[in-house]
């Protein structure tokens, strides 16, 4: 048995491509049992876990299933990479080629709709994005993520401040109660450089006022169209992003493959 091969009768299976793969299976292993773990933790936070019918109680989109699913997906196809590769065992390389497969089919078709389908993506995504405004005080993690995205990309609400309408705390309806009626929450709000601490009241009664005076205190542009424009701001940085996942896949399809048939090759001798 040589150092960098091992010889069956002509055949070999090639310790480089074995041990290649092993390496980079037990990397995704790891990051997606981190990504299951920080899933689980934080269900366990809020108390989904000891009573999983409130999974379905929010209305909006939970972050967590983010972790849960991209973690879960990682996770199964890191140990099927990773124990395939090293036990040499063809049914979980192939289990790991077919399902990376298709995950790249289905990122390429996904990619190829959006593309095409252009105007109903826009119209799902303010869908998304006031069903989740709706849901904004039900879920802590929902909560953050939105304050985060109107942070990020400067805007308000999926196409301005008075999408805020739709959240039963913010409305400016004459029966709504709360202190918050006819404002916003603070992410929308403009930032002062010489504030250390944040002001979560800066968006208060702020819709009482008219479009001009707004412009003053909150960001009055949508997150739809500001998504849209940083998208196409960074269209090179995002494409080489999505490029380089997808040559990740078909490096990793390839060097199963391989695998499997040098694993083919060694028992046909047998």
């Amino acid at each position: 048995m040589s150092r960098n091969h091992r010889h069956v009768k002509g055949s070999e299976v090639s310790c480089c491509v074995k041990y290649f793969l092993f390496g980079f299976n037990i990397i995704f292993w790891l990051l997606g049992a981190a990504f299951l773990g920080i899933g689980l933790w934080a269900w366990a936070e809020k108390g989904v876990l000891s009573n999983l019918s409130s999974i379905t109680d929010l209305g909006g989109f939970d972050p967590v299933w983010l972790f849960i699913v991209v973690g879960g997906v990682m996770f199964i196809l890191g140990f099927a990479g990773c124990i395939g590769a090293l036990r040499e065992n063809t049914s979980l390389l192939k289990f790991f080629s077919v399902f990376l497969g298709l995950i790249f089919f289905l990122e390429l078709t996904a990619g190829i709709l959006a593309f095409v389908f252009k105007d109903w993506i826009k119209d799902q995504l303010n869908f998304f994005i006031n069903n989740n405004v709706k849901a904004y005080r039900d879920d802590i993690d929902l909560q953050n993520l939105i304050d985060f995205a109107q942070e990020y990309w400067s805007c308000c609400g999926a196409h301005g401040p008075d999408d805020w309408n739709l959240n039963i705390y913010f409305n400016c309806t004459e029966l709504n109660p709360s202190r918050e009626r006819c404002g916003v929450p603070f992410s929308c709000c403009l930032k002062d450089p010489a504030e250390d601490v944040i002001n979560t009241q800066c968006g208060y009664d702020v819709r009482l006022q008219v479009e001009l005076d707004r412009q003053k205190y909150i960001y009055t542009k949508g997150c739809v169209g500001q998504f849209e424009k940083w998208l196409q701001d960074n269209l090179i940085i995002v494409a080489g992003i999505f490029v380089g996942i997808a040559l990740l896949q078909i490096f990793g399809i390839c060097l199963a493959q391989n695998l499997v048939s040098d694993v083919k090759a060694v028992k046909a001798n047998w």
